[in-house]
């Protein structure tokens, strides 16, 4: 839908995050004489009034006849599309859309590069910008890595490298690639099932002309069969790690000891950026030198420095299992105290407290809402890892500094989300530099965002 069809519509805004404040500055320019009305939280309300003084505030939550009144609702992508309000309005008519989907039918010939998975995404979609931009391209780099798209609604890029979540995948195209870095259980709070999450991400395929996935990960190789042009990395015949080299083929490209983003797994998103250049027909090969000069994101496995005789690392994006583990092994040759725990949407920690049962030099403190039930599986496992169950992340920090050995390090990866004690992981992060005797600060910028 775009800007110019919601004219002499009854229109709404709901949520007053980064994205709906972006959707009404869109509005705004492109439709100023539309009435709007925006949805938000109490504690949100003089904000937004003061933000936009036309505005209709509401600080509540619409239940399904308050949506019922409206044409179209813009929502912002963290409000599930199956909360049974959205629901029961959408089958009484109204249209649902968000600012992803009203950028893209503003920019229908766009060159565009969408980056989903379930870990690896925000590092591949940055990689893939950073590796463009060498080759003399101007890039945007945008979407759920921290900068809306609709907030470069009348800027012009020849690629556009974009993040996509599962909230946002249903929600773009069409596309001329589309990445697809891994497929693990995640957001179940907001999808419902593990198998809504699954065929939510996979609406990338069904808007991508040509679909990149992981050659490692067998049940995504099942599930995007079909696609008649589908690409691979991470397999022998392309781009792919082996013996600490990045390879194309046989040929060895770049060494993994020149890489600024540590871990294999980091090294496996590089072979996913630089895949995708080459499946754009641009040259991966030239441009697999600036693999040396880009920033590494903060809030993943982001090196703080050393403080009272110990390296802390923040690992804050981790909110899976899954990118623990992979961060536990990029750190395998170090003494290490492990903080894990969040807000506990029911995941699996099974394959977790099986990989590190047989581990040395590993300590666990377990913390936050699913602490308890962490710590639970790893003692009913009879694991030997020396483990600490606190309450708050505050407390784990104490733990780890009294535990840990000195010279070890001290990883902050939760596997978990923020919300039971943050407001998203970039706070839970900044709040670990600070605790740990950093600038939380000065961690916090994402380099590159925006067109350039």
């Amino acid at each position: 839908m775009r800007i110019a069809e919601l004219a002499a519509k009854r229109v709404a805004v709901w949520g007053f995050g980064r994205e709906g404040r972006a959707a009404i500055r869109a509005l705004r320019r492109r439709a100023p004489q539309l009435a709007l009305a925006l949805y938000c939280s109490e504690a949100e309300a003089a904000q937004a009034q003061a933000f936009d003084a036309a505005v209709r505030v509401y600080p509540l939550e619409p239940d399904a006849v308050a949506l019922s009144a409206y044409d179209v609702v813009i929502k912002s992508p963290g409000i599930s599309a199956y909360k049974p309000a959205l629901v029961t309005a959408q089958a009484q008519g109204t249209r649902f859309t968000s600012g992803t989907a009203i950028w893209f039918a503003e920019n229908p010939q766009a060159r565009v590069a969408a980056v989903t998975g379930t870990k690896g995404k925000s590092t591949t979609v940055a990689l893939l910008a950073h590796l463009a931009r060498a080759l003399g391209m101007r890039t945007a780099l945008a979407g759920n890595i921290g900068l809306p798209l609709l907030e470069l609604l009348d800027q012009h890029a020849e690629l556009w490298a974009v993040e996509l979540s599962s909230f946002q995948t249903g929600e773009a195209g069409p596309l001329e690639l589309g990445v697809i870095t891994s497929l693990y259980e995640e957001h179940l709070d907001w999808h419902g099932s593990r198998e809504r999450y699954v065929a939510d991400k996979l609406k990338l395929a069904d808007v991508s002309r040509r679909l990149l996935v992981n050659a490692g990960q067998p049940a995504l190789l099942e599930k995007t069969s079909s696609h008649p042009h589908r690409l691979l990395f991470g397999q022998a015949e392309g781009w792919h790690v082996a013996e600490n080299v990045i390879r194309r083929g046989n040929a060895d490209i770049f060494p993994l000891q020149r890489m600024t983003a540590p871990g294999t797994h980091n090294a496996l998103n590089a072979c996913a950026a630089l895949a995708a250049l080459e499946a754009m027909d641009f040259d991966a090969i030239e441009a697999a030198a600036a693999l040396a000069s880009f920033r590494p994101l903060p809030h993943r496995l982001q090196a703080l420095g050393e403080s009272a005789g110990l390296q802390w690392i923040n690992d804050s994006i981790s909110t899976t299992p899954q990118a623990t583990l992979a961060a536990l092994d990029s750190l395998r040759e170090r003494e290490v105290t492990v903080i894990v725990g969040g807000h506990d949407r029911g995941l699996d920690w099974s394959t977790f407290v099986g990989a590190v049962a047989s581990r040395t030099a590993l300590r666990i403190v377990a913390q936050g809402e699913n602490g308890p039930r962490i710590a639970s599986a790893l003692r009913s496992a009879k694991s030997g890892v020396p483990l600490g169950d606190v309450d708050k992340l505050a407390d784990a920090v104490e733990m780890a500094r009294t535990i840990t050995p000195p010279g070890g390090t001290v990883l902050l990866s939760p596997g978990a989300p923020s919300f039971d004690q943050y407001r998203d992981y970039a706070e839970r992060g900044r709040c670990f530099a600070d605790m740990a005797g950093f600038d939380g600060k000065a961690i916090a910028d994402i380099e590159g965002l925006g067109i350039g």
